[in-house]
């Protein structure tokens, strides 16, 4: 019993320092722009700003609602969700791709686009790989509520 406080205990302090992580994330995300940093990032980040603030507070609401209730399956359940967030923001960002390097020796361009491709083919794996992790965590779930006979 004590050890099962104690781990919900360090499981709470996780999610209160993922909030915090995650408000300052929105805060520079939002400040980017004004900041003019980093100098190859264009205006059109305020296109894709919207999606990356939706999957910023997504984050904190899911860390919020899991300081309450942190069952293996809702955790589960709520990942999947804030995954398909990801991906779409990731999606978005490859789309409209917000960024210069015609300043750079270097041609960038094509580097940060495989990154992002590499991140929704991650995101990808990581859906499925959560989505079957929700399967096994609710049938268990379930399971574990059955009457015995």
């Amino acid at each position: 019993m004590a050890d099962e406080l104690s781990s919900q205990a360090t499981r709470r302090f996780g999610y209160g320092v993922a909030i915090a992580v995650n408000i300052l994330m929105l805060w520079i995300v939002n400040n980017l722009l004004e900041w003019g940093w980093p100098s190859w990032l264009t205006d059109d980040f305020d296109r894709v700003l919207p999606i990356i603030n939706l999957s910023i507070v997504a984050t904190i609401i899911v860390n919020l609602v899991y300081i309450a209730y942190d069952a293996a399956w809702f955790k589960s359940m709520l990942q999947v969700v804030l995954l398909v967030i990801s991906l779409v923001a990731t999606i978005r960002l490859y789309r409209v791709f917000p960024f210069d390097f015609s300043a750079y020796s270097f041609n960038w361009e094509p580097a940060t686009r495989g990154i992002l491709i590499f991140v929704c083919i991650a995101i990808g794996i990581g859906l499925i790989a959560e989505i079957v992790k929700f399967a096994r965590s609710s049938a268990k779930a379930v399971a574990e509520h059955q009457p015995s006979h």
